[in-house]
């Protein structure tokens, strides 16, 4: 509950009707939000968000057991409906496969090129293709298979 109050927490509700279409609620928002810093920390982030506690272990068994529970537990705030399906799934690994990589990647463009407009069009170019691929994954995917 606390979660949603938090800077982070504002942020993915401010963020959700943005990446509804994609099928995701705020916890997602705040996850991707929390990701472009460092990638690896989504699953972390969605571990604190769903109340597994500070010290969460992903890649350990029973933490990933415990996630996993609540991930399937999670559930719309208006609807009722499971917020986790195949191609919510499915856009979500869209989204990260085409998205700008980490800060630290773009970090290295702006000192290679000696520019900022290069990293700041790679961040803008990749972000948005890979919000139009996760967007057309989404929304083909639910039409085929729910």
């Amino acid at each position: 509950m606390h979660q949603r109050y938090s800077f982070l927490g504002r942020a993915g509700k401010m963020i959700e009707p943005a990446v509804r279409p994609l099928g995701w609620d705020w916890r997602i928002g705040c996850a991707a939000i929390a990701s472009f810093p460092a990638r690896e920390v989504v699953m972390g982030v969605l571990g604190v968000i769903y109340h597994l506690g500070r010290d969460v272990d992903v890649s350990g068994e029973a933490d990933q057991n415990r996630l996993r529970e609540q991930l399937r537990a999670a559930r719309w705030d208006d609807t009722g409906k499971p917020v986790y399906n195949l191609p919510v799934a499915l856009s979500i690994m869209v989204f990260f496969a085409l998205c700008a990589q980490c800060a630290a990647t773009l970090a290295v463009i702006r000192r290679e090129t000696n520019s900022w407009r290069w990293p700041v069009f790679t961040f803008v170019y990749m972000t948005t293709l890979a919000y139009m691929g996760a967007l057309i994954t989404y929304q083909v995917s639910s039409r085929l298979l729910l």
